[in-house]
């Protein structure tokens, strides 16, 4: 139980890999602040949580891209739950187009949702960790960041923005006993992506090293650890976790 007594707080949590973030921390020990864009889904995931843990999670919903409406969310998890020790910005959506034909409300939707989401909760909950003097905060990059991909100029450009972000918090914020990192999956089989011909994913795996696709499981794993006591020391780093693609 290594985060008993912490408070976590991961976006994105109503599916997919930020609702397996979100059990994985209340597993060992932490409470948990569900946020989503969906209420229902946010809901899910907090009703998985209270019925192995009874009041160990409460949902929240919001759209991290609306910057005023996450610091009344970020000030209703404070007063909710007293503190704030593990942040977790995973909400991200895509919307795919070579650059020549993509809109730019396209463009927006990302970078807004992607990269803006993750300054503004960090905003509006980094202060209570500068008065704890402890705080792990994990930004859910990717490896499209790192080399690219053609159709996704604006996801890679909202991925990369998250690694430069967190580097330079994690220069900010060191002196606090706060550590940010970055975690950067490679292909993981999520809602979003299930529904891909077995001959796409057979091309995806060929380029894998490990030969396989990840799951959100591996991600959960990464993220633990980087918020858990063992990485007290691992500040301003990208953890890529992909099979060996970026290698």
């Amino acid at each position: 139980m290594r985060f008993e007594g912490q408070v976590a707080i991961v976006t994105g949590a109503g599916r997919g890999i930020g609702r397996t973030i979100a059990l994985r921390l209340a597993s060992e020990g932490a409470r948990v602040a569900c946020v989503s864009r969906s209420e229902e889904n946010a809901t899910k995931t907090k009703n998985e949580i209270n019925d192995t843990r009874s009041d160990a999670a409460k949902a929240y919903a919001v759209d991290v891209a609306d910057h005023a409406a996450v610091q009344k969310i970020g000030a209703r998890i404070l007063e909710d739950f007293g503190r704030s020790d593990i942040l977790v910005n995973n909400a991200g959506v895509t919307r795919d187009a070579l650059a020549m034909r993509m809109s730019l409300e396209d463009w927006d939707d990302v970078i807004n949702t992607n990269l803006r989401g993750a300054f503004s909760f960090t905003h509006a909950l980094v202060r209570a960790m500068t008065k704890q003097r402890n705080g792990r905060i994990i930004n859910i990059s990717s490896v499209i960041g790192l080399m690219g991909n053609a159709g996704q100029t604006n996801y890679g450009a909202s991925k990369a923005g998250l690694i430069g972000f967190t580097k330079s918090l994690a220069r900010e914020l060191a002196s606090r006993n706060i550590t940010v990192n970055a975690v950067a999956p490679g292909f993981v089989i999520t809602d979003m992506t299930a529904g891909l011909s077995e001959k796409i994913k057979d091309a995806i795996h060929s380029k894998i090293p490990l030969g396989r696709t990840g799951t959100p499981e591996d991600i959960a794993a990464a993220v633990a650890f980087l918020a858990s006591p063992e990485a007290a020391y691992i500040t301003g780093q990208v953890l890529c976790v992909d099979g060996g693609i970026v290698m």
